[in-house]
């Protein structure tokens, strides 16, 4: 899959608990030029920001296993990492009033890949 985007080699955090879905996203991401790590649920998102340096974004499923989910991951993001992104996707849950914040994007899902390229690569711009 070829997805014009990424300019600079940015790190991002996939989070999500299909691994089907997880390799998707990843290759996706990769295919743009971004490096990824991954994550299978919130609690192994929270270890990888603390232990792997410069993760730009986290791009993240709402609904997984744990006591977080993408919401409350994003909110957890946000207070201890403000420097990096949670952009949220789900076709099923939509978020609260109050999660439109600078470092926060929601991508209802389906999405096109591109779509998701393009907010990922709009919120690194930002913070450059």
């Amino acid at each position: 899959m070829e997805i014009a985007g990424a300019t600079t080699c940015s790190r991002i955090l996939v989070v999500e608990d299909e691994p089907l879905l997880r390799l998707f996203n990843a290759d996706m991401l990769t295919d743009a030029g971004f490096e990824v790590v991954e994550a299978c649920d919130a609690d192994e998102a929270l270890r990888m920001l603390e232990s792997v340096s410069d993760i730009r974004v986290v791009f993240t499923d709402v609904e997984m296993p744990g006591a977080l989910d993408g919401f409350a991951l994003a909110d957890r993001i946000e207070t201890r990492w403000p420097e990096t992104g949670g952009v949220v996707t789900s076709g099923r849950r939509y978020p609260h009033q109050g999660f439109a914040a600078p470092a926060r994007r929601f991508v209802p899902k389906p999405f096109r890949p591109a779509q998701v390229v393009e907010v990922i690569d709009a919120f690194i711009h930002a913070r450059h």
